[in-house]
């Protein structure tokens, strides 16, 4: 009897959070008119997700390998960015002792540094604004450790503890894109910018 009211209790709760979920989810960001920053949006999974956000009616900022004074130009020229898609990566295979530590460097440069530049130019003017959506764009990489990926795969896996780390911190909504194949992208990308 005690097992089976418990039970209940779990499903009440359950229901309960369903229907309130939609009470305290964040709204959909409107993209028509939104400044939109795309790091890594000259080719690639960034270079989709541009053309998708401009065909919806948003403002664009490309960026790619450059720095972080970028930001602030577009951000005077465009208004305050609404939303960031760190989409910036580069690759490298090899096996751990076949690879120079620079290649390291490099990888981490920009897989992982390039997101934390961009990430902390923009976040203090979302949160002042209380406005504002930073995604992350991954690979199953940093989920599990990849033979020959040895210097890639650590790069995925911090990106991917940045993203949770600023999720607790600011009580942001994770948006943490992982890989996926290249004919499920045109799919993904209006889920990203929706």
């Amino acid at each position: 009897m005690l097992l089976l009211l418990a039970a209940a209790c779990v499903v009440a709760f359950v229901l309960l959070l369903y229907m309130v979920s939609p009470l305290i989810s964040p709204k959909p960001l409107k993209l028509p008119g939104a400044h939109v920053v795309v790091t890594g949006g000259s080719s690639g999974i960034g270079k989709c997700v541009a053309i998708e956000c401009y065909k919806q009616g948003a403002f664009i900022t490309l960026i790619a390998r450059n720095e972080v004074t970028f930001y602030m130009y577009a951000q005077e020229k465009l208004g305050p960015v609404d939303m960031l898609i760190n989409c910036a990566g580069t690759s490298t295979t090899g096996k751990f002792e076949d690879l120079e530590v620079s290649c390291f460097e490099r990888l981490m440069a920009v897989n992982y540094l390039g997101s934390v530049y961009a990430s902390h130019a923009v976040i203090a003017t979302m949160k002042e604004r209380r406005m504002g959506r930073i995604v992350f764009v991954s690979s199953q990489a940093g989920q599990v450790g990849l033979f020959g990926y040895t210097a890639y795969s650590p790069t995925k896996f911090a990106l991917r503890g940045l993203a949770e780390a600023l999720q607790m911190e600011n009580q942001l909504i994770l948006s943490y894109v992982g890989s996926f194949s290249y004919s499920r992208r045109k799919k993904t990308m209006k889920t990203i910018v929706n």
